[in-house]
């Protein structure tokens, strides 16, 4: 309950204060063409926590992990911070030669999930608050180049499957090469209508 109460406190006043925006990783659009997108990511800091559960509840528990991290549950220098929150929440399946075509709810396949919050680009690894908690990790992630594809509405099976599937068709048709498996990333708090959302399949690429 206590975690309802200021995760919802927390996406109010994140997306209903006019002051305040929220920060995204920054990137390179490199090419464009309808809902693709190739980006040259910066390199960044992420929070990153592993669970083990079906979608939802990976999805559930790594939230409340990691924003139990920003609130408040880390350490600087004796004392604790909180962190500002960032879009999207990026979460993806580390299930070892998962196909990009297979199914993210399935629990045959995928039981394990890496979900992350960039932290904000004002943060070194020497002035980021340390986490309290050792399940949620703080990495260094180099630049990275992703073949994206944009859309609304909510992430479920189905349009997981189809966006999957049209995403791998462009990489194939464009020659790239994709390194290990998709990641989800969400940028709206869950109450936001489906055709207001913005949803990403990401895929690492050579």
């Amino acid at each position: 309950m206590r975690y309802l109460f200021f995760t919802s406190f927390f996406f109010i006043n994140i997306f209903f204060n006019p002051a305040m925006a929220t920060e995204e990783p920054e990137f390179k659009l490199i090419l464009e063409e309808g809902e693709f997108q190739i980006r040259e990511y910066e390199p960044k800091i992420i929070a990153q926590v592993e669970i083990d559960g079906d979608f939802d509840e990976a999805s559930s528990k790594g939230f409340k992990l990691l924003a139990d991290y920003i609130f408040g549950n880390n350490i600087l220098e004796g004392d604790s911070q909180k962190i500002s929150m960032t879009a999207p929440v990026e979460m993806s399946p580390l299930a070892e030669n998962l196909l990009m075509t297979s199914s993210i709810m399935d629990d045959d396949i995928n039981n394990k999930w890496s979900i992350n919050f960039v932290m904000p680009k004002e943060y070194t690894l020497d002035t980021l608050p340390m986490p309290n908690n050792s399940e949620v990790k703080i990495i260094k992630v180099p630049s990275e180049k992703y073949a994206v594809i944009v859309f609304s509405g909510l992430v479920r099976e189905s349009s997981y499957a189809e966006k999957s599937e049209l995403l791998s068709n462009y990489i194939k048709a464009n020659n790239f090469m994709p390194q290990g498996t998709i990641k989800i990333a969400r940028y709206n708090p869950p109450w936001t209508l489906p055709f207001f959302r913005r949803n990403e399949l990401m895929v690492k690429i050579d």
